[in-house]
């Protein structure tokens, strides 16, 4: 199952204060962990939200926020996208992590959906276009 972990931000990521290089050092050595371990997909820190655009649908009309936002507790910080077997093997892995802040944090885990989710909404040819589709993704990140 592939799983997305977000690492949400703290009021010291959305201040901008960086990691030391311990830290640095110590989630390098995690991330060495899961990519030996055949789970690690991708993985990157954000930058603070005060560095964000936001925008939000309405109908036809859109309109663009420029960050900072207000609500830290629900803003990422980072994210990993994982293949795992199973959500507590996903959760065995997180509690392995270094706090990635320098106080108290948290860290989601949500499991991406997959194309047998949607039932027949997810036709064979819409299987195929999307299986075309992340060929081509996958391509143009390898140039």
């Amino acid at each position: 199952m592939k799983v997305v972990v977000f690492v949400k931000a703290t009021p010291g990521s959305e201040a901008g204060i960086l990691p030391t290089e311990k830290l640095v050092t110590d989630m390098m050595a995690y991330n060495e962990e899961l990519v030996k371990a055949g789970i690690m997909r991708a993985g990157e820190g954000l930058k603070p939200t005060s560095h964000a655009v936001r925008v939000h649908f309405s109908g036809k009309n859109r309109t663009v926020i420029d960050g900072p936002f207000a609500e830290t507790k629900e803003a990422v910080a980072g994210y990993w996208i994982w293949e795992v077997k199973s959500m507590a093997e996903a959760v065995e892995w997180v509690k392995k992590c270094p706090n990635p802040m320098f106080e108290d944090s948290d860290i989601d885990i949500r499991p991406v959906y997959e194309a047998s989710d949607f039932g027949e909404a997810f036709t064979p040819e819409l299987q195929a276009k999307e299986e075309r589709l992340r060929k081509e993704s996958e391509a143009l990140g390898k140039k």
